[in-house]
């Protein structure tokens, strides 16, 4: 029987014990990386407690409702503002960002007003009681007049000047308008300050335009609501034709896989073939004319890319290239002829595999809903510790006679309090949005706990579908008398071992991955700040390091996969099957690099057709240009709403299909792998490879050649 035969997957040749009974998936095994397991677990109940904190302290109806400084929302039943539906700002200028505003964190007074003002006035200038009447509804709630100009403004119990606003999404922006080309608020190109200085209106812009550009967009939102509410049950059919065809498509590639590469294959040696007879052509044809020998060299760099397709020199060094790449691909052809043959079964197999474990495809939906409710508790948990801040009020004063000068207060009882008496000359006066709490200052690292734990259970989950469908496909794999042999419910088999034996080695795998990402998103975050400098050796390092992050991220989840099927088919622990797996592929690297690339040209044919055909049809349908429905086609606001919706939903649907195909595909090729190192076609150790892949081979079981 060959006593080289007794070692499989040895590391640099090291053997390993042949186990007799294994017939597949073990069964009986234990549970492995308990203590990422007990660290996982640890973390939802941190996570858990960080969102009931965060969801004590913040009010996300801070993101729909403008609130006041003092966080009280504006025109809200039951509340003292009720009569009061907008919100104005002291000083829009302080308001530049949009996420300022979404999350009102604006370092200015904000207070609930009536309505919007419609005049241009400065407090300087509003002494007739008829003007100061009109400007007192924008100072703050118990405005008395008892106090000078330089005290008022300075407590920030008035806006120094009011502009003529108007409401949007309930807040006062300025009324900036474009006269004649020129930018005016009102009828005016400046205005005052509120301290006898004029300014542009271009600076009022920084503070207004962005966040019209940000409230406007809701009312877009609002549109596109409308079409889907007209036509959503054309996007289910147009969703559901696009799984139909994913489904198509997989069972196709049992009959049609071989010819399609085939076909593909002999195309692009056609098209090099007519590219290099077509360079040969115009090389030919430029002989004798003027300029046309002159060479590269010679003519330098020009900008104008056409004049060299006007020298022979151009057209044969494009035939030599071609000629080249047609022998590499001609030789690749030649020594690769038999692995391109193995890939091709390979995927049939992996036909056949999901043909007998349909309920796979839908596996995808557990996928789905989960990622959901991921998705769903970060994304709410952001908001309400986004929505965390409340308004901070700090005593101002001469810092030299007051002692609890910068200390917080509270404005309504100021007046009353022992600071107030301590110091007659402060005040209390808006400071920030913010806190000086514990929690309050954790806000930050709270925000980055909430996106790691997001990444971590993300990839968790997606972990978990890798070993669920890896177990399955493996225990087809590894029924000598397919589909026979095959268990009751493999999928649910898979799922429950998974559950049960390996959180811990999932774990791990996700921790891995979801550290290198959470440092990819502070790289992100880094670079935009870096923007700003004029620093270049900086951003050279920040380029390298995001290059070198993203390189990382893309091996680790190559290797995660294939470790997470090892951990499927033999119940070892995350390190021991990353190692086993790395290995068994760096063995047979050019078989891995030959069907990596057969596969992935296979699934983008198959996505470029299901994606391309229910996009034209959703075109064709919502733009009535199909006569025969095409009064059956819904009016809409915006027909890309719905085809848009239909081409990436096709895509995700397409998508999910195939990386459930890609799965198996995957699987069945390390266990075809371990299944040549493992066995030799004896009785005591027969191939469970098909039947096709042992013809290929010239492998065959003597047991059943015998009989």
């Amino acid at each position: 029987m060959g006593g080289e035969r007794h070692h499989y997957y040895g590391k640099h040749g090291t053997p390993q014990k042949y186990d007799p009974t294994f017939k597949g998936p073990i069964y009986n095994r234990g549970c492995t990386d308990i203590i990422c397991c007990v660290f996982l677990l640890l973390a939802i109940v941190g996570y858990v407690a960080v969102g009931i904190i965060a969801w004590t302290h913040g009010d996300p109806r801070k993101v729909i409702y403008p609130t006041d400084s003092r966080g009280e929302f504006c025109g809200q039943k039951g509340t003292k503002n009720a009569n009061k539906p907008y919100l104005f700002y002291f000083n829009i200028v302080k308001c530049a960002s949009p996420l300022v505003l979404l999350e009102f964190q604006c370092p200015t007074p904000q207070i609930c007003v009536e309505k919007c003002p419609n005049r241009y006035l400065t407090y300087l200038n509003a002494r007739s009681s008829q003007d100061f009447e009109y400007y007192k509804q924008f100072c703050v709630p118990g405005f008395q007049n008892n106090k000078g100009v330089v005290e008022v403004l300075r407590d920030g119990d008035c806006p120094p000047v009011l502009i003529p606003s108007t409401p949007l999404a309930q807040r006062c922006f300025p009324a900036i308008h474009a006269h004649k080309g020129v930018l005016m608020v009102g009828n005016k190109t400046t205005y005052e300050d509120g301290d006898g200085v004029r300014k542009n209106i271009t600076e009022l812009i920084e503070g207004a335009k962005k966040a019209n550009g940000v409230l406007e967009a809701r009312q877009l939102a609002m549109r596109i609501f409308e079409d889907y509410t007209v036509s959503w049950y054309w996007i289910v059919i147009g969703l559901v034709i696009a799984m139909m065809m994913s489904l198509l498509f997989i069972v196709l590639l049992r009959f049609l896989a071989g010819i399609m590469v085939w076909v593909m294959i002999v195309m692009v040696i056609l098209v090099l073939g007519y590219g290099i007879f077509h360079c040969y052509m115009e090389y030919a044809r430029l002989r004798g004319e003027a300029g046309s020998e002159i060479s590269l060299v010679d003519l330098g760099f020009q900008t104008d890319l056409r004049v060299y397709l006007h020298l022979r020199q151009t057209w044969m060094a494009f035939m030599i290239i071609l000629s080249i790449l047609e022998v590499i691909i001609i030789l690749l052809l030649i020594f690769l002829r038999k692995r391109i043959l193995i890939a091709i079964a390979l995927i049939k197999e992996a036909s056949r595999a999901v043909g007998y474990v349909m309920c796979s495809m839908l596996y995808p939906l557990v996928t789905f809903f989960l990622l959901c409710l991921c998705i769903a508790y970060w994304a709410s948990t952001a908001v309400f510790l986004s929505t965390s801040n409340e308004a901070i009020y700090k005593i101002f004063g001469d810092i030299t006679t007051c002692p609890v000068t910068g200390k917080t207060c509270n404005p309504e009882t100021f007046s009353s309090s022992n600071e107030s008496r301590l110091c007659p000359g402060a005040h209390c006066q808006f400071a920030f949005y913010g806190g000086e709490s514990a929690y309050h200052r954790a806000l930050l690292g709270l925000q980055i706990f909430n996106a790691f734990m997001f990444f971590w259970l993300s990839n968790f989950v997606l972990a978990l579908g890798q070993v669920t469908l890896a177990g399955a496909f493996a225990s087809y794999y590894w029924a000598l008398h397919k589909p026979d042999d095959l268990p009751a419910f493999p999928l649910f088999s898979s799922f429950s071992r998974a559950l049960r034996y390996h959180t811990g080695s999932l774990a791990f795998g996700a921790l891995i991955l979801a550290i290198v990402q959470i440092i990819r998103v502070m790289l992100e975050y880094l670079d935009q700040r870096l923007k700003a400098a004029d620093n270049k050796f900086a951003k050279f390092l920040m380029t390298c390091l995001k290059c070198c992050f993203w390189c990382l991220e893309k091996f680790i989840r190559f290797l995660n996969r294939n470790a997470y099927i090892m951990i499927a088919i033999y119940g070892t622990n995350f390190c021991t099957s990353a190692k086993n797996a790395f290995f068994l592929l760096m063995r047979n690297i050019i078989r891995v690099a030959v069907l990596d690339k057969v596969t992935d040209f296979l699934f983008l044919l198959g996505k470029l057709l299901i994606v391309g055909s229910v996009g034209i049809l959703a075109f064709f349908f919502f733009t009535h240009r199909i006569r025969i429905i095409q009064d059956t086609a819904p009016p809409l606001n915006y027909y890309w709403v719905p085809i848009l919706t239909v081409i990436i939903g096709s895509y995700l649907i397409a998508h999910g299909f195939f990386s459930v195909y890609g799965m198996c595909v995957d699987t069945l090729f390390l266990c075809f792998l371990e299944d040549l190192e493992r066995n030799d076609g004896s009785a005591e150790r027969p191939y469970f490879m098909s039947s096709n892949l042992k013809k290929l081979l010239n492998k065959t079981n003597k047991k059943l050649a015998e009989s």
